[in-house]
């Protein structure tokens, strides 16, 4: 198993480590209710150094991912970020993502960790344009640093004004890339570096952060967090399988351009889709969890659960899921089969309230 460059601080904090994506990972430091709870009120700090990096440039670095992309570079400027997806040849998706604009004829893809293989081949595969590709995936080191609170720690370590740095933008400083962006709807940045400096880093945000009440996070609340948002999660969500239609992903699914699978996505808009992906909360005591049936009042199947949880923000049972067309109305009640039993919930807009 590989391990991130702060392996070694994560052993020291006593964390629960995990196989994930061919990582040793910290799922959890102190609890997930702790640690989710405290990225909600003050700061929290994730290591996901597992995520994958690659560099593409030349002078038809745009062109080529225009082809390949879903949503459109164009409106992009230097020092922008976007969330992305690469849909497959039938309409599914490789993979979802974060561009980075570094240079007019530079871009950083920043891909989930298990798909970095899988990612890579399908874009060389496509590149017909002579891009030069670069994976960067094990040189690289991210640092996520999430909560109301996390602006006044780094501003304490860096020289410049970080509310300049706008949402979905970043800059360069001292070698690194800080941008505004990340994974829990609590505000916050996420910093990549070399590995040979992310210990140094870590340890300067711990120790600003001891006066904000900041915390290492594991996986197990990232999830967490994410999943309170209606965020998607690759494997879960999204996949090989699923439309960015389907997904509620249209807003970064732009079809007056051509790439992989458009002519599909653009029938899908005005033609409607079979399923829809759908926020639930559950109006009895239950915890859904992934692969539970969806029921409508007549105990017929409509759909499954793609991610389930007990909020621990809002302290009821929350998740996603897809069903049939006809059922995705808010307000819509439905049943969730859990085990022997079925419950009732509630399709709710997302973020859960």
């Amino acid at each position: 198993m590989k391990k991130t460059a702060l392996y070694e601080k994560h052993i020291e904090l006593n964390a629960k480590m995990i196989e994930f994506a061919d990582y040793l990972m910290p799922v959890q430091y102190d609890g997930v209710i702790i640690e989710h709870n405290n990225v909600k009120k003050n700061v929290g700090v994730f290591d996901v150094s597992h995520m994958g990096e690659f560099y593409l440039f030349g002078e038809k670095s745009e062109e080529f991912l225009q082809s390949v992309l879903s949503n459109d570079l164009s409106v992009l400027e230097k020092g922008q970020a976007q969330y992305n997806c690469i849909p497959n040849d039938s309409g599914g998706i490789v993979d979802d993502l974060i561009l980075y604009k570094l240079e007019s004829d530079r871009f950083m893809l920043v891909v989930n960790a298990s798909n970095i293989k899988k990612d890579w081949d399908f874009l060389s595969k496509k590149n017909v344009f002579g891009v030069q590709m670069i994976n960067v995936s094990n040189d690289y080191s991210l640092i996520s640093v999430q909560g109301p609170k996390s602006i006044n720690v780094l501003q304490s370590i860096f020289d410049f004004d970080l509310k300049s740095i706008k949402y979905y933008s970043f800059i360069f400083s001292e070698g690194l890339i800080i941008s505004n962006t990340g994974y829990t709807g609590c505000g916050g940045f996420e910093i990549y570096c070399k590995n040979e400096s992310a210990v140094e880093l870590w340890d300067k945000i711990f120790e600003v952060g001891k006066n904000y009440n900041i915390k290492a996070i594991g996986l197990a609340a990232r999830d967490t967090l994410r999943l309170e948002m209606g965020f998607c999660l690759y494997g879960n969500e999204i996949d090989e399988m699923t439309s960015p239609i389907e997904a509620g992903l249209s807003w970064i699914t732009k079809t007056n351009k051509i790439f992989t699978s458009s002519k599909l996505f653009k029938s899908q808009k005005e033609k409607g889709v079979n399923k829809k992906l759908i926020g639930f909360k559950m109006l009895e005591k239950a915890i859904p969890r992934k692969d539970y049936e969806i029921l409508n009042s007549n105990n017929e199947i409509i759909g499954n659960v793609t991610s389930g949880t007990m909020s621990p923000s809002l302290n009821f049972g929350i998740g996603l899921g897809y069903v049939k067309s006809g059922y995705e109305k808010t307000n819509t009640e439905v049943y969730i089969k859990i085990r022997k039993n079925i419950k009732k919930a509630i399709i709710v807009k997302t973020p859960f309230k």
